[in-house]
């Protein structure tokens, strides 16, 4: 099985897992709501409160993925990848060590083209192969938004 076949399984079984905590909490929502006590009631708007955030959450991190997936489909059918990160290990991921040689490369680049939309999506690459995963997240929703833009 694939490391992109195992994440898109991971993704389905964890937004089931999800989805079945939002039809429970919303059965008990709306015991608590039927209650009549106003403990009991803010208690059941938490709970229709909470779930919907949650959902929302999960839209916001289901669209990212299929975006940044999409950037990086583009990125290979053009074969702008980046190409010298060495090999992968088992897991598919890239050499953290190597990837750490090459990243000032990246970040050069981005910052003398930062309307570029592939360098943007080539730093957050790199940038995940460094470890760095909060910044990769944010170069790849860089990429995603400039990319939307022109």
């Amino acid at each position: 099985m694939s490391a992109r076949t195992r994440a898109i399984v991971g993704v389905a079984i964890m937004s089931a897992l999800l989805v079945l905590y939002f039809v429970f909490a919303g059965v008990r929502a709306v015991a608590l709501l039927a209650s009549g006590t106003p403990l009991a009631i803010a208690m059941g708007v938490a709970l229709i409160v909470l779930p919907l955030i949650g959902a929302w959450a999960l839209v916001r991190e289901l669209l990212f993925g299929v975006r940044s997936t999409a950037i990086v489909d583009e990125l290979d059918a053009q074969n702008l990848l980046p190409d010298d990160l060495g090999e992968a290990t088992a897991t598919g991921r890239a050499d953290r060590a190597t990837a750490d040689a090459v990243f000032a490369r990246y970040r050069s680049e981005t910052e003398a083209s930062p309307d570029d939309w592939h360098s943007w999506a080539r730093l957050g690459i790199v940038y995940d192969a460094c470890g760095d995963r909060s910044r990769a997240r944010a170069a790849m929703r860089e990429a995603i938004s400039r990319r939307r833009a022109g």
